[in-house]
């Protein structure tokens, strides 16, 4: 996900709501049902807190993530709690608010139903929020074996495979298989792809640079791959070049227009060369969630259900799908899957609904691009605001401050700015935890992976770390 700038919805004033809310206490009032807890239905909750509705807010985690900041968890940089906070807490003070820790299995949109497991809710409106995974093009058998970087456990792997691949390195008396398990592929160069490249550059490089005795960590090998022509394709050319050249002087090998053909357990083929690496992670593409199939509605290749102007599907303008869930076309082409998109879809949403119930007129949705913005290490950044365009040291200040301040709660800013400010001090990553695993087994003779899906083996790295048992953070 890219990290841009946010904007605002008018509300109903809070006094008239609040009024309404007390009024129709004794009466039935619209039923409100929210399907996940992300940026866009996390604003839209917030945003019917004193409106005269029942709200239902549906999750399979407990957390709301902010994944604009997961590579640096992924990468030593903060632990998760930095970047998440309950979702009831941060609904706490909506009297009018319930939350469900519950997996939806399905919709009845003819009976308004949301269907879960082991019950069933109905609702009035229905809010479908539900984000995206990665989209492996056919290729599920990759799941395993690269990991993409959408959730905290997403990212507490990709930080225990990095981090477990410096220490297996340190006891491996092979050149070719120290070599081998410091080598880090990353397929895809879009923001996050960049960002988590960087960020393993400056692990290698600096954070780990002094701490073996028998490897060199600066010898470590980060590859960043792109099927396209040029990494940051969401972003103009001169920024894009920009970033390629800091990611260069990083020590990140960039190399575009190569398309990954396979990916096993000894590493990447891409243009029929063979790269052993024990630590693929995928950034290239994305795939929504199943609502479409829930719906029964068209979708795009990369299944979007396809929304009208009002974020509503055909023949039901009580149901609303956002955020990488829904296809939403404006001026010809369609919105991105990006924070700032979900979180005004979910303040037009809640607004919309608002309206409708008391009765005033609905205006379409559109969406207002403030800017967009991509971090490459700890003093770099390129940022476009309009036709501004800022590279370098000004734009990281300005990434910074803007990810400070859409941050939930004070504590979580407080920390992160003091572990940006420790680590751009020292150089230093506090959160190098290797989990689930017992240290005092090292080495072990290697056992496989019980989690794996589709059977695929598992890698080197993997096998290690289970063999040294699972306990949890």
């Amino acid at each position: 996900m890219s990290n841009n700038s946010f904007s605002s919805t008018s509300e109903i004033g809070n006094t008239t709501e609040d009024h309404l809310v007390e009024k129709n206490t004794q009466i039935s009032l619209p039923s409100i049902v929210i399907i996940g807890a992300g940026f866009g239905g996390l604003q839209a909750a917030r945003a019917l807190g004193n409106a005269p509705v029942k709200v239902t807010v549906i999750d399979r985690t407990n957390h709301h993530l902010f994944q604009p900041l997961l590579y640096q968890v992924a990468t030593a940089a903060l632990s998760p709690a930095d970047i998440s906070a309950p979702v009831r807490h941060v609904l706490r003070n909506q009297k009018n608010t319930n939350v469900i820790l519950a997996e939806v299995a399905g919709i009845d949109v003819a009976n308004k139903h949301v269907l879960m497991h082991d019950k069933s809710l109905s609702y009035d409106y229905l809010i479908i929020a539900t984000g995206a995974r990665e989209n492996y093009f056919g290729h599920d058998e990759w799941r395993s074996l690269a990991p993409g970087l959408k959730s905290i456990e997403d990212a507490t792997t990709i930080r225990r495979k990095v981090l477990l691949s410096f220490e297996l390195a340190e006891q491996e008396s092979d050149p070719e298989r120290v070599k081998e398990l410091l080598t880090f592929i990353v397929v895809g160069a879009g923001a996050t792809g960049v960002e988590l490249a960087g960020a393993i550059a400056e692990i290698s490089h600096k954070a780990l640079a002094a701490d073996f005795r028998h490897i060199d960590p600066k010898q470590a090998r980060i590859l960043l791959i792109e099927a396209g022509p040029r990494i940051l394709p969401a972003f103009p050319e001169a920024l894009s070049r920009k970033a390629h050249r800091e990611l260069v002087k990083m020590g990140v090998e960039v190399q575009v227009g190569l398309a990954v053909s396979n990916i096993d357990t000894s590493g990447v083929t891409a243009a029929g060369e063979h790269i052993g690496s024990q630590t693929v992670i995928w950034t290239a593409g994305v795939q929504a969630s199943q609502a479409g199939q829930w719906l029964g509605n068209e979708t795009d290749r990369a299944g979007r259900v396809k929304v009208s102007e009002y974020l509503t599907i055909p023949d039901h303008p009580e149901v609303f799908v956002i955020g990488d869930t829904a296809l939403n076309m404006q001026d010809g082409r369609p919105l991105p899957g990006v924070a700032p998109v979900a979180m005004q879809q979910g303040r037009y949403t809640a607004a919309t609904i608002k309206q409708r119930i008391t009765g005033k007129p609905v205006l379409p949705f559109r969406y207002h691009d403030k800017g967009s913005m991509a971090t490459v290490g700890r003093s770099f950044a390129i940022v476009k605001l309009g036709p501004l365009q800022i590279s370098g040291f000004p734009a990281w200040v300005t990434w910074m401050a803007v990810h400070i301040m859409y941050l939930i709660g004070f504590q979580n800013r407080l920390l992160v700015m003091m572990q940006w400010a420790w680590a751009f001090l020292t150089f230093q990553r506090r959160a190098r935890l290797i989990t689930h695993m017992n240290l005092f087994m090292l080495p072990v003779e290697l056992h496989s992976k019980p989690e794996l899906k589709d059977d695929a083996p598992p890698t080197a790295v993997d096998e290690a770390g289970d063999a040294l048992q699972a306990q949890s953070l």
